[in-house]
């Protein structure tokens, strides 16, 4: 097992909130363990009360965790999204935003929430052997949706290949577990 550290950047736009986030990600076989932290001026940001936590459409449209994972060599991904709330969503795709369904080999993904003042972690470990084998290479990109109180929203990842902010472009998958 081999941990990465990662920093997302925003995509360039008129106003970015000032908050930094980083994480962590490894892969274990086939346990997958990742972790955000946003930390900074949190007042201005909207993040989602705890509710009780269930399968929900469209977490993008506020503040929202999210990575996609990609077989290597494959054009098939995952896109997962986690919500502050602690509600989440699991979407697979056949091809560059082509065939979404959600992902019904997962019924539960429970993950951890921790919110302070100043900070917000998640933090997910999850099998993926529902989906993935465990000898299969995958490619990982890591995001963040940040949506502030003035309904702006900044859109975060590892890279950003795009004229536009898009997460689904498979370039940015660049971490390899």
């Amino acid at each position: 097992m081999s941990q990465q550290t990662f920093s997302l950047q925003p995509f360039p736009s008129a106003e970015i909130p000032p908050v930094q986030i980083t994480g962590t990600i490894s892969r274990d076989h086939n346990q997958l363990t990742i972790n955000y932290q946003l930390v900074g001026n949190l007042q201005a940001i909207v993040i989602a009360a705890a509710d009780t936590p269930k399968r929900q459409d469209e977490l993008w449209k506020d503040t929202c965790f999210e990575f996609f994972l990609g077989i290597n060599n494959s054009q098939r991904y995952w896109e997962f999204n986690l919500s502050p709330a602690g509600h989440w969503n699991i979407y697979r795709f056949d091809s560059y935003r082509q065939g979404m369904q959600e992902e019904t080999a997962f019924n539960v993904l429970p993950f951890y929430v921790e919110h302070h003042s100043d900070s917000l972690i998640i933090s997910l470990n999850v099998d993926l052997g529902k989906i993935i084998s465990s000898e299969q290479l995958i490619d990982v990109g890591i995001t963040t949706v940040i949506k502030q109180k003035d309904s702006d929203i900044t859109y975060w990842a590892l890279v950003h290949q795009g004229k536009e902010a898009d997460f689904h472009i498979r370039d940015s998958f660049i971490t390899k577990l």
